[in-house]
């Protein structure tokens, strides 16, 4: 009797999010772990999260079914560590050619040609590509400061331009507000949830404020004090921070490997495009 034929197509998606890169080599990874950032702070129905490590030709057959498509990679164009390429699809059609390419020489651009070749009609139209220049791609090197920075800024920029329409009301990215007086304000359920002691510990690690939860009052740290009925806290920051106080509402995320809701304190900026 003859199997039915299983169907290998990825699943269509309205946003494909790839990440490209060697986890293995320092900033050459900064792809697949700002996937793996967004991942953790929850992913919209009609979006897709795609570790795409350095297998090229397999980025190329994720973007069939994908309404639009991102992709983020390291660069090495000589520019400063962490410096940020926004490239537009209207960019992307003088593509390299695929003669005499070996599977491991894959890049970025090699990928979407590939994909425009392999796919045809089926390969999306609308293609965005976040390039961050990197600094050190030694084999075992960890991510520089530059380039986390630089992780950070395109991570908001990706949620702002792409995931954050595809959340229906309710189930928005979590977010806090800093008030001119130097307080830090969560709702009810982000702070019954991540911080159910009422009591936390905050630290700035680079440009972030990270709010580390407490088991008790009893273990120090800062307590957040009920605002209101419904159950909102809220907490003085202003000493933690020297009085620099990014006023307003900012985006969130918990960070489940180092166990704290992490908070960039700079505004995402629109990088420079190729």
């Amino acid at each position: 009797m003859t199997e039915p034929a299983v169907d290998l197509t990825p699943p269509g998606c309205e946003v494909l999010v790839v990440g490209c890169g060697n986890l293995l080599r320092g900033d050459d990874g900064v792809g697949p772990i700002l996937v793996r950032h967004l991942w953790e702070r929850g992913v919209p129905d009609g979006a897709r999260l795609v570790d795409g490590g350095t297998a090229g030709m397999d980025v190329a057959f994720q973007m069939r079914g994908a309404g639009r498509v991102v992709i983020i990679d390291a660069s090495a164009t000589g520019a400063a560590p962490g410096t940020l390429y926004r490239v537009p699809g209207a960019e992307l059609e003088n593509l390299p050619p695929l003669q005499g390419l070996h599977t491991h020489s894959f890049r970025w651009d090699h990928a979407i040609a590939f994909a425009r070749w392999a796919l045809a009609e089926a390969c999306p139209d609308d293609i965005t590509v976040f390039l961050i220049e990197a600094e050190k791609v030694e084999m075992g090197a960890d991510l520089s400061e530059s380039v986390v920075a630089g992780m950070e800024q395109v991570s908001a920029l990706i949620e702002r331009d792409f995931l954050a329409p595809l959340r229906p009301a309710g189930q928005d990215a979590p977010t806090v507000e800093f008030t001119a007086d130097g307080y830090l304000r969560l709702d009810a359920q982000l702070a019954g949830s991540r911080f159910p002691s009422s009591a936390a510990v905050a630290l700035i690690r680079g440009d972030q404020l990270w709010l580390l939860p407490l088991q008790g009052p009893q273990s120090g740290g800062l307590l957040l004090k009920q605002r209101n009925v419904a159950g909102d806290r809220s907490t003085l920051i202003r000493e933690v921070l020297d009085d620099r106080i990014p006023v307003g509402v900012r985006p969130a995320y918990w960070d489940s490997e180092q166990g704290a809701l992490r908070v960039p304190l700079l505004d995402p900026v629109s990088p420079e495009e190729t």
